[in-house]
């Protein structure tokens, strides 16, 4: 927005008001030509309302042009005034000249109350410009401000924005009610815009329809004009209004659905500045057909005089503006007339219907033909049941879940009503015609009269002594009994809720049966909805049986009844307990959605059911639930048909694969994502917008990863893919050039049973997604022989997965960290899922060509000097365990030694960082079946006439100990290590040393160990390595990192006696460098075996004067450690003096003493307190590996 200047003197606000075309021109949209909405139109704003301004210009109030002509023609009328009145536009002005920016702000903001907006203040306040400083400094006095000159601005909207005048106020209590004011003038300025710009909106709405074509409208009235924009969301907004006022929930939230663009919640949203227009049944009523003649209404023995109903009234055109009370009184009586019709209507229909019984009576009564003894004890019956009649209407009424008899005489028993004439002819008998049909059908049953001559009343006292109960709602049901299959579905209806209450839980389910047959049955829509209830509420928390037969009758129901009560009666008792405070009533819910699936509305199954699956799987806290849920939008996936949901889809499977509950995750893999799948190779887009998406998210992570890969989410989305390899194989088979060759007569080999992967589940069984065991078989053989002898031309999506997936998938690999063995391991697998799945020619032919051509092993592949060549990334494990592995055959063992023994020379030869290939001999070692394979690649390095291969074999020992049997390592291991041990390298045998120690931490033959002890002996204890600095920092870290986890007797008589020595003659050592390297060593070593059980023998004799030894050393060389080292040395002390003083207390080791809260909180303030180099300190405590 260009600043405003307020120097340039305007019109002053009355000459302004003389000449408004002037503005009105100069502000109007293009659009204002074109004829506006006719004057009926309840959407359309009234025609005195203010044309709106369009604030999208931002010359509108730019000092040039058309505004310099208006303001030479307000000065020129200013002087020749004879009455010199100052206009408030120049008070303005001036204010602002001056700089009195509060004073302008009160007026501007009376002016606005007022209801006299001035332009030029408006303008002014509305420019951010006006409000930028700089500095945070208040202006100098002595400063020259213009009019857009710089005041303090600080962060807020726009306009004055929160301009902090308070802050340089003299009176320090009016800073809050300063910044009231300037926040409420900021909330107006707000709301204006919003107005203002809600006015834009309604007039490009009203003026998309081209000029030409409203007149070809008005011209030929039976072209219906379309419906504008803004037309269409007002009676979206009504329409849902009206569903919702009127009990249609789910119709409301499908049409929300539907409108998503739209917020329902709020009118003004629909973009109008006029008030909201009635309601739809207002509309309706008011302009709507008019009310029928009071005529047809006229009651049997009431007439009513047309001329006594104000029936014009509604037809009448109210006054322009009518007097309030006035028009509240015209809406009672019209109200009221609306209602009379509705009960005159009601009347009549029931006056018709009672003559049609009573005709029906007398036609009944007329066939049946019996003495007058016995229509004597009919009317004696019907005045005995007249009382019951009463009762059982009284005992229905009080109880809320009874049901009044609406049988309508399908029942063998009469009842009289005396509110019929007292006519004992007159019975309530309101039946359909086809139960009176059936009625007549049935033979009469006809009964012995004795040949006696009592009187009825005589009669029917003499019957009352026989004890029956016909007073009570149980016994009117008993005495009825029901003669045709609707009034069967009526008793039921209206005794399974008081019998249901009464019935134990453990048994309720066999209610199922029973509730079902009537809810599909019964006739009133009411009816059925309790007992829809009754059925999802009949257990409190159902367990998975009863949860199985409940789906079970929910799915015989929808079959029986169709999608439209499916969706009108089952739907809204899922959603009524989709928050249920029970997680087995949620689970129904859950379960429920995907029973029905099949059975509902394709558009009910994509928008409202899949929304409220959504939202479970959201906010649910119970894993079952959203196990169950995963499983149902699975089920989902497999029926939807709206493409348009691809991407909705796509959000769900990320989201629930990142659920924290491992069997969510399982219940994605094995039916979300194949179902899903499946759905994406029908588009066409599982391999070119499902699984290209999960390797860019892939890539991003590798991207974002340089300060840390989140491993997660990396698990995440290759897991993703390595479900998504079967559907993708069978895409490869259905689109390959030999599809339409493959037959499935004659003989067919089986598939092997290690063919494939096994798969997570049946959904990703490449046989079940192909159809049948017999077709995949026949494909596969086409397959084969097409790989091998045809090629892959004209094979477009075998050539994606080699030509785009797989170059794609091994760029990736190479960027991962070597180092994290979980990012190893789970490209391992994928990779191994990969090649098995599709096939070793495919493998043989296709993959390993391309890792080979990356891999080629020379020293020109490896970087020495910063370690970054490709085999020193993941590249190599992978290859190595995820594709070499695949098949076990000689050939292919061969292929895998070569290619590991390779990679050692390689790398040892180049100086090259070992990471790949310790990686490639953990993810190995972990199956038992390559340890003879990988002891054979070590061996090759034992014999090595390099000594920089010899040294990486027998660090590698290192890593293959723990895994291997005891047998293979006394008869494989110790014997190579024995001879590296003596080789004429010392630094080959240095490098033996760490494989010693986790033999003995992890064997426990004592022949092997005495072996591995003689020979570190013979290390430490050897003349010609008493001055190895290398030999003894490695034994001195092995020791440190070995010794809490060996055998008991090797740490006290070994370990700890020649850590005393190493430590006792590092106090004599010349050179500075070497003894505090020793001491940092030794001072870890001690760190991590004080943790340990130490007799106080040793404790004594060794522990505690090799500490001594080490504070000695710290004292000169680092006086921080040599703090913690003292107080280790008085807390082993207090505990041998406590020994000695109570023997009856056992040893007591010295890890019990520093875990106490008195040691524990010296140790931690002593270590507070280190302030040396963080290269070193970052070790202390560390064990180095």
């Amino acid at each position: 927005m260009a600043s405003v200047n307020p120097f340039n003197l305007s019109d002053s606000e009355e000459e302004a008001e003389r000449r408004p075309n002037e503005t009105v021109d100069t502000e109007r949209s293009p659009s204002d030509g074109a004829p506006g909405p006719p004057p009926g139109n309840p959407f359309s704003p009234p025609a005195d309302a203010e044309p709106p301004t369009l604030l999208l210009s931002s010359n509108r109030t730019s000092p040039s042009g058309e505004g310099i002509s208006v303001s030479a023609a307000a000065t020129s009328a200013m002087a020749g005034s004879t009455e010199a009145r100052v206009s408030v536009d120049v008070i303005a002005a001036q204010l602002l000249r001056d700089q009195y920016i509060l004073t302008a702000l009160e007026f501007h903001t009376e002016l606005l109350e007022a209801g006299r907006e001035l332009p030029r203040l408006r303008d002014y306040f509305s420019n951010p410009g006006n409000f930028e400083r700089q500095s945070g400094t208040p202006p100098a006095k002595d400063q020259v401000l213009g009019p857009g000159g710089p005041l303090n601005r600080a962060g807020s909207i726009s306009t004055l924005d929160s301009l902090d005048f308070a802050r340089y106020s003299d009176d320090g209590n009016r800073e809050s009610d300063e910044r009231v004011a300037v926040l409420e003038f900021e909330l107006r300025k707000a709301k204006e815009t919003i107005q203002a710009l809600r006015a834009n909106l309604t007039q490009a709405a009203e003026s998309e329809v081209p000029s030409q074509e409203r007149k070809n409208f008005k011209s030929s009235p039976e072209i219906q004009e379309p419906i504008r924009p803004l037309e269409k969301r007002a009676l979206n907004f009504l329409v849902n209004e009206y569903l919702l006022k009127n009990e249609y929930k789910l119709s409301s939230i499908t049409f929300s659905d539907e409108n998503d663009d739209q917020d329902f919640e709020l009118w003004d949203d629909v973009g109008l500045n006029i008030p909201k227009p009635p309601d739809l049944l207002q509309l309706y009523r008011n302009c709507g057909t008019p009310l029928p003649s009071p005529r047809d209404m006229v009651d049997v023995s009431v007439g009513v005089d047309f001329g006594d109903l104000p029936g014009n009234c509604i037809a009448q055109e109210p006054p322009k503006k009518p007097d309030l009370s006035q028009q509240q009184q015209t809406e009672v009586v019209q109200e009221l007339e609306y209602q009379i019709s509705l009960l005159n209507n009601e009347k009549q229909s029931l006056a018709e219907q009672i003559k049609k019984l009573q005709s029906e009576i007398q036609t009944l009564k007329r066939t049946v033909s019996s003495p007058p003894l016995a229509t004597l004890d009919l009317g004696t019956q019907s005045k005995s049941n007249l009382s019951s009649s009463s009762t059982t209407t009284t005992a229905c009424s009080t109880d809320p879940l009874s049901v009044p008899p609406t049988d309508n005489g399908q029942y063998l028993d009469i009842r009289g009503v005396s509110e019929a004439g007292n006519d004992p002819t007159s019975v309530q008998n309101t039946s359909h015609p086809q139960s009176h049909n059936k009625l007549k059908s049935q033979p009469l049953v006809q009964f012995d009269k004795p040949n006696r001559k009592l009187s009825p009343v005589f009669q029917q006292a003499l019957l009352s002594f026989c004890r029956m109960c016909s007073d009570s709602r149980l016994g009117a049901e008993v005495s009825r009994i029901a003669d045709s299959e609707e009034s069967v579905m009526l008793m039921l209806g209206r005794c399974l809720p008081h019998i249901v209450p009464n019935v134990l839980l453990a048994k309720r389910e066999e209610l199922i049966p029973l509730i079902l047959c009537t809810a599909c049955l019964h006739p009133e829509p009411k009816e059925r909805d309790q007992l829809l209830h009754i059925l999802f509420n009949l257990i409190k928390r159902p367990d998975d049986e009863q949860r199985q037969m409940i789906l079970t009758g929910c799915v015989a129901f929808a079959r029986h009844v169709g999608p439209t009560r499916v969706e009108a009666e089952l739907l809204p008792q899922c959603w009524e307990q989709i928050n249920h405070k029970y997680p087995e009533r949620r689970l129904l819910v859950a379960e429920s959605c995907g029973a029905l699936a099949p059975y509902l509305p394709k558009e009910i199954r994509s928008s409202l059911v899949l929304s409220m699956l959504q939202q479970m799987l959201a906010e649910d806290k119970a894993d079952m639930v959203r196990e169950a849920v995963v499983k149902s939008l699975g089920i989902i996936m497999g029926y939807i048909d709206d493409p348009d949901k691809y991407s909705q889809g796509f959000e769900l499977m990320l989201l629930s694969l990142g659920d924290p509950s491992e069997r969510v995750v399982s219940a994605v893999h094995q039916v979300f994502i194949p179902a899903f799948a499946a759905w994406t190779t029908e588009l066409g887009t599982l391999h070119t917008a499902l699984i290209p998406s999960l390797l860019a998210r892939i890539e991003k992570l590798l991207n974002q990863g340089e300060h840390g890969l989140d491993e997660h989410k990396l698990h995440v989305f290759l897991s993703a893919l390595q479900s998504l390899i079967p559907p993708l194989f069978a895409v490869v088979l259905q689109n390959a050039p030999f599809t339409s060759r493959a037959k499935l007569h004659g003989d067919i080999p089986a598939i092997e049973v290690t063919r494939f992967p096994r798969p997570a589940s049946p959904l990703q069984d490449v046989a079940t997604i192909i159809g049948s065991r017999e077709m995949l078989s026949a494909l596969l053989l086409l397959y084969d022989h097409q790989l091998e002898h045809e090629g892959t031309t004209g094979w477009d999506s075998l050539l994606w997965v080699v030509n785009q997936l797989l170059p794609q998938l091994i760029d990736i690999v190479g960027r991962i960290n070597v180092t994290s063995s979980t990012c190893v391991h789970e490209f391992s697998r994928f990779f191994w899922r990969f090649c098995r799945t599709f096939g070793k020619i495919f493998t043989n032919t296709k993959v390993k060509p391309q890792f080979q051509e990356i891999l080629r092993l020379s020293e020109e592949n490896v970087d020495a000097s910063a370690g970054n060549g490709i085999l020193t990334k993941a590249t190599v494990p992978i290859y190595a365990t995820g594709v070499l592995t695949c098949y076990n055959q000689e050939e292919d063992r061969k292929l895998l030694v070569g290619f590991l023994e390779d990679v050692m020379t390689t790398l040892s030869l180049s100086h090259a960082p070992l990471d790949s290939l310790k990686a490639s001999f953990v993810e190995l070692g972990a199956n038992p079946v390559y340890h003879e394979l990988l002891l054979t690649v070590l061996w090759y390095g034992v014999v090595h006439t390099s000594a920089l291969v010899r040294c990486t074999a027998a660090r590698m020992f290192e890593l293959l100990v723990k895994g291997v049997n005891e047998t293979l390592v006394a008869q494989r291991v110790v014997p190579a290590l024995i001879t590296l041990s003596s080789d004429p390298e010392i630094s080959v045998r240095i490098s033996t040393i760490p494989a010693f120690g986790t033999i003995m931490e992890t064997v426990t033959q004592k022949e092997l160990l005495e072996r591995v002890k003689m020979q570190l002996a013979s290390f430490l204890e050897d003349p010609q390595y008493q001055d190895q600095h290398s030999l003894h920092m490695e034994i001195i870290r092995t020791f440190g990192r070995v010794g809490p986890n060996a055998e008991p007797r090797f740490r006290d008589e070994f370990v700890l006696p020649h850590l005393h020595k190493l430590a006792l003659a590092n106090n004599s050592q010349p050179t500075e460098s070497k003894r505090i390297d020793i001491a940092t060593q030794l001072f870890e070593a001690y760190s991590a075996l004080s943790c340990c059980f130490i007799s106080e023998e040793v404790m004594v004799n060794h522990f505690l004067p090799g500490l001594r030894c080490l504070r000695a050393d710290m004292e000169q060389l680092s006086p921080e450690h040599e703090v913690i080292l003292s107080s280790m040395i008085k807390e082993c002390e207090i505990k041998v003096e406590n020994r000695g003083m109570s023997d009856a207390q056992g040893s007591m080791s010295i890890a019990s003493s520093l875990v106490g809260e008195d040691a524990k909180t010296k140790f931690l303030s002593k270590m507070g307190q280190l302030t040396t180099s963080g290269a070193m300190l970052a070790n202390v405590f560390q064990r180095k590996k």
